[in-house]
């Protein structure tokens, strides 16, 4: 069973990380270009579509810390350092991407947002996307885990 768990572990967070992590990190440029060509209704539309990839890919993403925690029960590592370290990492980004950057492409896309937002959205996502790189980090490298696994 550990196996399946982590198998659609792994699958979730590639699958739903991923996309999160592009389309985030492709809004700030497609804001910006949007602002200087404001008649550029296709650079319009992708920035509806990125925002909306963000929005549904995040609820998706809840699979992820799921199986993740599927898999460190079976694997009885819930107590180990490097998983609590990845828990709160993950609670972490989940936090910048709900409260940071989701609320501020909302904002841009409402037309609300002062220009100086794009810069400060693009550091949120830059976080957001950090804090996922150092838990894939730690999911590989499990230090002072002995699972094997």
């Amino acid at each position: 069973m550990t196996k399946l768990f982590l198998s659609i572990h792994v699958l979730a967070a590639i699958l739903a990380v991923g996309p999160v992590a592009v389309a985030a990190s492709m809004f700030p440029a497609t804001l910006r270009r949007v602002r200087a060509e404001p008649d550029d209704a296709s650079a319009a539309a992708t920035l509806r579509a990125l925002h909306r990839i963000c929005r549904v890919y995040a609820a998706v993403g809840v699979a992820v810390p799921v199986f993740g925690f599927a898999t460190a029960r079976s694997l009885h590592v819930l107590g180990d350092a490097w998983l609590i370290t990845s828990i709160v990492l993950t609670a972490a980004a989940a936090a910048v991407l709900a409260l940071l950057v989701l609320p501020r492409q909302q904002a841009a896309l409402d037309g609300v947002s002062a220009p100086a937002a794009g810069s400060r959205l693009a550091m949120y996502t830059g976080v957001f996307n950090l804090l996922w790189a150092v838990v894939t980090v730690l999911m590989i490298v499990r230090p002072g885990s002995t699972t094997g696994a």
